[in-house]
Parts: C-alpha cells; sequence; structure tokens
C-alpha cells in the first residue's frame, strides 16, 4: 500500500474559455506526486471551448455556462462550487468579468493569469501593445483577482525579452511557456500561505 503523505490535496475549479494549455499544465501538475491541488471541476463560458477536450480526456466534471445572465450563471457556478467542496479557483483564459459579489465569496483565492507584467497592460492585446510601445522586456504574472480588472495583489512574476523581430504571435507563444511555469508554481505559493 502507497504511504500517505499525510497532506490532504486542496480542491480547485479552473474556469476557461478557450484552448486550454494553461488548464492542460494544471491538470498535468495536479497528477505529481507531491501536487497540494486536485481538479474537481471544470467551468467555460464557451460551449466550443477546445480546452474542454483536456476535461473529458481525464475525466474531470466540466459545465459550460451561459453568461447572458450573469446573476444566474454565477449563482449556478457557485452551487456547484460548493457542492465540489472547492477552495480556491484558477482563471485559464477566461474571458468574462466575474461580479464583485461572486469574487467576495472567495476573497483572496481566485487566481489568474495575465500575459503582461501588471501593472502594465491590463486587459486584452496586451502583446501587441507592448511591441507598439517598444517595449525590451514583456512577461506575464499571476494575481488574486479583485473588483479592479487585473489589478490584484502579484503572487508570481517573470520577465520575457522583447525582441525587434517579435510579432504579437511569437511573443505570445514565449510568454505562455513561462505562463506554464509560474502558474503551478503561484498555486503552490497560495496553497502554501492558506
Amino acid at each position: 500500500m502507497a504511504k500517505s503523505t499525510g497532506f490532504k490535496k486542496i480542491n480547485i475549479a479552473v474556469f476557461i474559455s478557450g484552448t486550454g494549455s494553461n488548464l492542460l499544465n494544471l491538470i498535468k501538475h495536479s497528477k505529481l506526486k507531491n501536487s497540494k491541488f486536485s481538479i474537481k471541476i471544470i467551468f467555460s463560458n464557451n460551449k466550443k471551448a477546445q480546452g474542454l477536450k483536456y476535461a473529458k480526456k481525464y475525466r474531470i466534471p466540466f459545465k459550460t455556462i451561459n453568461y447572458k445572465n450573469k446573476k444566474t450563471a454565477e449563482i449556478y457556478s457557485l452551487s456547484k462550487l460548493k457542492q465540489k467542496k472547492i477552495k480556491i479557483i484558477c482563471l485559464a483564459g477566461f474571458m468574462k468579468i466575474l461580479s464583485a459579489d461572486f469574487i467576495k465569496r472567495f476573497k483572496g483565492k481566485i487566481l489568474n493569469i495575465h500575459p503582461s507584467l501588471l501593472p502594465k497592460y491590463k486587459g486584452l492585446d496586451t502583446h501587441k501593445r507592448a511591441l507598439k510601445n517598444k517595449e525590451k522586456y514583456s512577461g506575464c504574472s499571476v494575481h488574486l483577482v479583485n473588483s479592479q480588472l487585473d489589478a490584484g495583489k502579484i503572487i508570481l512574476q517573470k520577465r520575457v525579452r522583447v525582441y525587434n523581430n517579435d510579432n504579437p504571435e511569437t511573443l505570445a507563444k514565449r510568454i505562455l511557456k513561462q505562463e506554464h511555469k509560474i502558474y503551478p508554481l503561484a498555486l503552490n505559493k497560495l496553497i502554501s500561505n492558506s
């Protein structure tokens, strides 16, 4: 019989809207022997989100939620989060803004990954904007979510060099590699400090 490490994994939920590369990365980390977390449910506001194929592949329960009525959508997701005893939420390319009321219920327990060195370039089109301003460095940030867009406390950041021949796609690709490195680290850090 495998020896128990005595550490109980924390239940987390991941919210996605698109390709799910950060989701896949978190799933792989959750399967490691010394992982501190277990993904119990995945939510998507987009039923065509490619990331849902990872939910199916790894047999993780998932829900697609229509955000046309945000209040109804959030009441539904909160009931599911409670059911699954979720302690931390990870937003991974989730393209909807959560309400202040929702955030309050998980205060200090919602993480987001953003493809810029916050506080620079909050919101969308970060790579395009960084290149337009001839930044020497860009990067990514994992931060706590509060009611202001991309403004919560930063947990971890990683700088990425911007090259003269970069375009938004090449820069995005290199930054994504770093996102995959720092997101699980930031999550573990939040769990350790909880």
